[in-house]
This record gives C-alpha cells, sequence and structure tokens, in this order.
C-alpha cells in the first residue's frame, strides 16, 4: 500500500518559486543584473540599526498564503509610515509574486522612496536572486535554513558578503539552528510552520482571507536561548501591539508584517500602538 505525502505550505510555495526564478532568468540575464549591480544605490549596513535600542523591521507585502489580503491602503501607505516612524528600524519587502503579490519592482519603487535598509524577503534558493537583490537595491536577503542545507547556508552567505550585503537567517528548530554558517550576523526565529501540512495549517492561497493564522506557534519563540552568542536576534511572524512585549529583552528586533498592513484603522495608528505597548 503506497502512504500518502502530505503537501506543505512550504513544498507549494517552492516549487512556484523555481517557475518564478526560471522566467526572471529569461528575461533578465546575469550579466544584466552584473551591469545593474555596478549602478545600485550604495549598501546601507543592515546589521547597524538592528544592534541598538528594540525596534521593528516592518513589511510590506499585498496578501500572505496563511490569511489572504491586506488591505490595499496600508500597503500604499506603508513606505511612507514607515520612513517616518521611529520604532521602524528597517523595511522588509516580499518580492514573491505568487503567493505574496510582491515584485522586483515593487522593491525598486521603495528603495526609491525610502532611506532605510531593506530586506528582500523571499525563498532564495539560487545565487541569481541574491545578485537579483543586490541589483534592484536590496541591503540584505533572507536565507532559510527550512529551504537550504548547511553547505549552501555557508555558500550563499560567502556572495552575500562579496556583494557588500548582509543575511537574516531563519531558523524553526535545533536542526536549523545547528546548519547555520559561523559567518551567521543575524538570525530570526519564525514562529511560522511552513512545513506543517497545508490542509492542517489554514494555508489560504492566492484568493480568499482568513481572520486567524493558524500557521503560528509563538512558543518556537523559546528556541532564543539556543542561538549562537553574538548574534543579533529577530523574532518573525505573529506577534502585534499585544504580544509584542514579550519578545522585547530576548532580541533586538522583530519583523513585523500582517498586524500593520491588515489593521483597520489604518498603519499610522497600528504603529503607534506598538510604539505605546513598548512605552508602558
Amino acid at each position: 500500500m503506497t502512504t500518502k505525502v502530505s503537501t506543505t505550505i512550504l513544498d507549494r510555495i517552492l516549487a512556484d518559486v523555481h517557475e518564478e526564478l526560471a522566467e526572471a532568468k529569461h528575461s533578465r540575464s546575469e550579466g544584466d543584473l552584473r551591469g545593474m549591480i555596478a549602478d545600485a544605490p550604495p549598501v546601507q549596513a543592515f546589521p547597524d540599526v538592528l544592534d541598538g535600542n528594540f525596534g521593528l523591521i516592518a513589511e510590506i507585502k499585498e496578501r500572505s498564503p496563511s490569511v489572504g489580503g491586506m488591505r490595499a491602503e496600508n500597503v500604499a501607505d506603508a513606505p511612507v509610515a514607515y520612513e517616518e516612524s521611529s520604532l521602524v528600524r528597517a523595511l522588509s519587502v516580499l518580492t514573491n509574486q505568487r503567493h505574496f503579490g510582491g515584485s522586483m519592482d515593487d522593491l525598486r519603487r521603495i528603495r526609491e522612496r525610502v532611506s532605510k535598509p531593506i530586506l528582500r524577503k523571499d525563498f532564495i534558493v539560487s545565487e541569481y536572486q541574491i545578485r537579483e537583490a543586490r541589483a534592484f537595491g536590496a541591503d540584505a536577503v533572507l536565507l532559510m535554513a527550512s529551504v537550504l542545507d548547511a553547505p549552501r547556508l555557508k555558500g550563499f552567505h560567502q556572495l552575500v558578503l562579496e556583494l557588500g550585503m548582509e543575511a537574516l537567517f531563519e531558523v524553526h528548530d535545533k536542526d536549523e539552528v545547528a546548519a547555520l554558517p559561523v559567518s551567521a550576523r543575524i538570525v530570526g526565529i519564525n514562529s511560522r510552520k511552513f512545513k506543517a501540512p497545508v490542509e492542517s495549517a489554514g494555508f489560504v492561497g492566492d484568493s480568499g482571507s482568513s481572520e486567524k493564522d493558524f500557521s503560528i506557534r509563538l512558543d518556537t519563540f523559546e528556541l532564543v536561548d539556543h542561538l549562537p552568542a553574538g548574534v543579533i536576534r529577530i523574532a518573525e511572524s505573529g506577534l502585534d501591539a499585544g504580544n509584542i512585549k514579550t519578545v522585547r529583552g530576548r532580541f533586538h528586533a522583530a519583523l513585523v508584517g500582517t498586524s500593520l498592513l491588515r489593521d483597520p484603522e489604518g498603519i499610522r495608528k497600528a504603529l503607534a500602538e506598538f510604539e505605546e505597548a513598548l512605552a508602558a
């Protein structure tokens, strides 16, 4: 008898990522990217803005597979609101199109509007995507230990550093922490269960909407005690003004997106609520 293997959120997304990557390579060669890198804006030091008082890496995305669409007006207001907020240390821009509604052109447009460092947040599976990030103005990229094995984490980080950027390494468990290269300077713990089966994780997909994100496990943040000494620690996913204080003190910053982008009272009000919560 054949055992049925459940498709995970990560499986579904990565299959589409490889298709998007093939399309990108078809439209723009590695040589094109190198020419664009030569003309790209100077890299900003991503670690420098995080290694201080607790703050946010604030995200921009059109939608997510776990809850569906963001509020369009919040997405439109986000670049300026984040630029003006003293709590926001850097921006995270989703460039995955099929599941998050983003693009490299979004990253370029946002780069032209803000002065703060920008993280390209995507499912990086190729060196091409790293060069693409720098070509379009990113200062850092996300490298996921759930996607890349230890040799590729190390090799990709070497290329990231050669291009003058930095990496945010993302982990979910102790095995992924063990796979990190010794060169890692910034490590994020993501409370989202990307490897959960689609049917049990509340996967919404390209359409639809959900008020609850069933893929979040906030107890994952307890992994912080197992991170390498001296790294900048980032808490990712599932955080809002109601629980943000639970990670302050143990983390240098929190990566926050959905709770800002879906707030019915607007993104500036959402940012003000974070500031009030952290000041209390």
